[in-house]
């Protein structure tokens, strides 16, 4: 039997976090991958030449929610392992907390079939991937309303490991 190649690979992407009413939501697309299956993941993607963490979270979240968004803090990371192509990638995505600031969810790119807001409650029964449910359920721990507004009652999260801060 061949043994497959390896590689590495790195991404970035974000949690954009928006309060309704004291409520934090946060963005989450769809790919399809078969007929009437999606996948529901964060937005992330792949650096261009140059590009630091920050400027491909920036740019990816950007064009795959068609937001307008600025980094309030920084996440952990994920790591996984895929085939593609016969190799097998070691996948690291850095993560960031953001806020949005412009844009509009109709504006995304083709990357994804839907976008959408989520609360948080509500996300771990959506997202597809576990390492993304996560840490959107230690991301939940630490998001804050903007000043002046009360916070809503804390929803009841598993821990999923070590508190999450800035770096």
């Amino acid at each position: 039997m061949a043994r497959l190649r390896t590689g590495t690979a790195t991404s970035a992407g974000g949690i954009v976090v928006r309060f309704d009413d004291g409520i934090p939501s946060l963005v989450v697309g769809a790919r399809r991958r078969d007929a009437g299956v999606f996948t529901w993941t964060l937005p992330k993607g792949t650096p261009n030449s140059g590009e630091t963490r920050e400027q491909t979270a920036l740019r990816e979240v950007g064009e795959e929610t068609g937001l307008e968004v600025r980094i309030t803090d920084v996440l952990d990371s994920i790591e996984y392992w895929f085939v593609q192509r016969g190799t097998r990638i070691h996948k690291t995505v850095h993560y960031f907390l953001m806020e949005p600031v412009g844009g509009d969810l109709e504006r995304h790119d083709h990357e994804f079939d839907q976008v959408r807001w989520v609360r948080f409650d509500q996300a771990g029964a959506l997202l597809t991937f576990e390492t993304e449910r996560a840490l959107v359920a230690r991301a939940a721990e630490i998001v804050e309303p903007p000043a002046g507004r009360a916070p809503a009652p804390a929803p009841s999260h598993p821990t999923a490991g070590a508190p999450i801060g800035g770096a």
